[in-house]
């Protein structure tokens, strides 16, 4: 999940993204952005395109806001490998309606997750937990830290969009009806660590989390279904804003993440690398367990991407050539 809160839309600086020159696909730079699934994604790109189509890719780092803002404004940089389109529509929409953009593979196939997970053991041991309905049955299961004889759901930091969506979605679905409430951690780091400790003591925990994230590659969670289809409106209305007073029950929306190109780049780069970009996608399930080894180890994006390309041939030699393919082993 990318909650941010979005104060103000910076121009990327110019320096370092050069001018593109397309020729035997030539150079261009890969947008990575501060968090580990786009930057092990951006270092994927760079080491597939450069050693297996021979190409001159640079990263440079950035954040959703300006790297999109710059690519719709300016062109550059040309790619952003992992582009969550939802936190600035206004911007992505303008860029396709005025041609300067192209939209290619999803780079999440899944999109991006948030919402209340539960262990993967306790929807083993009792499979009506995947819902809210069969949750809201067994409060006893979820104990709350400071009042065991009431259920909890672990809530994020003050001030995260989704932790406003939980304290909302609580309300719209009557979690103290049904002996519940809801506790805030304070911090992301509590919230990993209420989760790390029940998954240790393999006790129950409700909490609301996200994905991709290293610690859901570590711990395996259940995202539950809240029993309703997500409503847009709903959400915009009242779901999503902290100080609305009648919520109603509604579900997380799937966050939209793409790759971006500038039109620059689509008309003018190698054809295979275009294909490439219109196919590379994964889930983040493989996302969840890379940057959980990646956190484990403490490794760098490119070891992560190394990592990735050694243990998932099938995976990515569906996104190349046969030849680039060939490349790209040598060169591991």
């Amino acid at each position: 999940m990318k909650t941010r809160a979005i104060s103000a839309l910076l121009a990327l600086p110019m320096i370092g993204f050069g001018a593109a020159a397309w020729a035997d696909c030539g150079e261009f730079t890969l947008a990575s952005m501060n968090w580990q699934s786009a930057e092990v994604l951006a270092n994927l790109d760079q080491f597939i395109l450069n050693n297996g189509y021979g190409c001159k890719s640079q990263i440079v780092t950035s954040d959703t806001v300006p790297a999109i803002t710059s690519l719709v404004e300016k062109g550059q940089p040309e790619v952003v490998p992992e582009a969550w389109v939802d936190l600035v529509p206004e911007v992505v929409a303008g860029g396709l309606k005025d041609g300067k953009i192209v939209e290619l593979a999803s780079s999440l196939s899944d999109g991006g997750q948030q919402g209340w997970f539960v262990p993967k053991y306790m929807v083993d041991a009792n499979p009506e937990l995947a819902t809210l309905a069969g949750v809201l049955k067994h409060p006893e299961l979820f104990p709350a830290p400071e009042d065991p004889g009431k259920g909890a759901i672990m809530n994020g930091p003050e001030g995260w969009g989704g932790t406003i969506v939980t304290d909302q979605l609580a309300k719209a679905f009557d979690l103290p009806g049904h002996n519940f409430e809801v506790v805030s951690t304070g911090s992301a780091a509590a919230l990993d660590g209420a989760i790390a400790k029940a998954y240790g003591d393999k006790k129950g925990i409700l909490a609301f989390y996200w994905a991709p994230t290293s610690l859901l590659g570590k711990y395996e969670m259940v995202r539950i279904d809240l029993g309703v289809p997500n409503d847009p409106a709903e959400w915009k209305r009242c779901t999503s804003v902290a100080d609305c007073a009648d919520p109603k029950p509604n579900a997380f929306p799937k966050d939209n993440v793409y790759t971006l190109v500038s039109k620059g780049f689509s008309e003018k780069a190698d054809k295979d690398v275009i294909d490439y970009f219109s196919k590379r996608s994964w889930t983040n399930d493989t996302v969840n367990k890379l940057m959980a080894w990646m956190s484990d180890n403490q490794a760098t994006g490119e070891e992560g991407a190394k990592k990735f390309l050694k243990d998932n041939p099938d995976t990515w030699k569906a996104w190349v050539t046969p030849e680039a393919a060939d490349k790209i082993n040598a060169a591991l």
